[in-house]
């Protein structure tokens, strides 16, 4: 099929066939697994994961693409955008957790993960391809410029992993930008904690990441009338994810 990239839609398709092939790879999809490819396109990975996994549900907006994926008995095709797409719906009609893969736009690739986040629970894992400095951002360590919301945000409900790196030129046409291949794997028991509130907090502490947390978060805290230990003579960046969480479970709890 011969189709034009379209700008609006974020749109780069992979062709590099040794890097598809070792995507495919590391996803090893198996028959009877609920896979879910996001952003299918021109079906770069959709053949060799439908080889494998014999059944695939694809998400693509493009309504061109859309319609020539939907000639595939093998496809069940949702033309929509991503953002509107309930996952814990296909989980539940699935009868199984979902693998989720694909080479997301890179405009809107953090509203997709953060779209996704409620819905952990019903996923085995996500496979997908980001520009390479947002991958970084989601598995960074405390303490470097890496490390921000995004890092908080997901690290507390994900193991995250970089698996692969991809350069420009094996995209058609080729981003301005290196990308990577990320895995994320829900943790089992993750800690019981408000994402809503935990988000709060951690926007409210990266918003000046420059300066002491007594100038940000303190001074939150402060109007919620917080009164628990919380050592805010530190910058955003020096504090782990679990820190965080166990301050959100101490406001929900009451135990300021």
């Amino acid at each position: 099929m011969k189709h034009i990239a379209r700008k609006r839609f974020g749109q780069h398709f992979l062709t590099d066939r040794a890097v598809i092939d070792r995507i495919v790879e590391l996803i090893a999809p198996k028959p009877g697994e609920a896979l879910v490819e996001i952003g299918p396109g021109l079906g770069a990975m959709t053949d060799p994961l439908v080889a494998r996994s014999e059944r695939l549900t694809v998400i693509e907006l493009d309504r061109d693409l859309a319609a020539h994926l939907r000639r595939r008995g093998e496809l069940q095709v949702i033309e929509a955008d991503v953002l509107s797409v309930d996952f814990p719906a296909l989980a539940q009609a699935a009868g199984a957790k979902l693998r989720v893969v694909g080479n997301l736009p890179y405009n809107i690739s953090t509203p997709i993960l953060f779209h996704l986040l409620p819905a952990a629970g019903q996923v085995e894992d996500q496979h997908f391809m980001l520009q390479k400095e947002v991958v970084s951002r989601m598995a960074a360590a405390p303490g470097g410029k890496d490390y921000g919301r995004l890092s908080v945000m997901l690290q507390w409900r994900y193991h995250i992993e970089a698996v692969l790196e991809v350069p420009p030129d094996a995209f058609e046409p080729p981003p301005r930008v290196h990308s990577a291949v990320v895995r994320m794997q829900p943790f089992a028991q993750p800690p019981a904690v408000g994402a809503a509130l935990l988000g709060e907090l951690v926007q409210v502490a990266f918003s000046q990441r420059r300066k002491l947390l007594r100038h940000t978060l303190g001074r939150w805290l402060e109007a919620r009338g917080f009164a628990g230990r919380f050592d805010v003579q530190r910058r955003a960046e020096e504090v782990p994810v679990s820190q965080y969480v166990a301050l959100a479970l101490a406001l929900a709890a009451g135990r300021g």
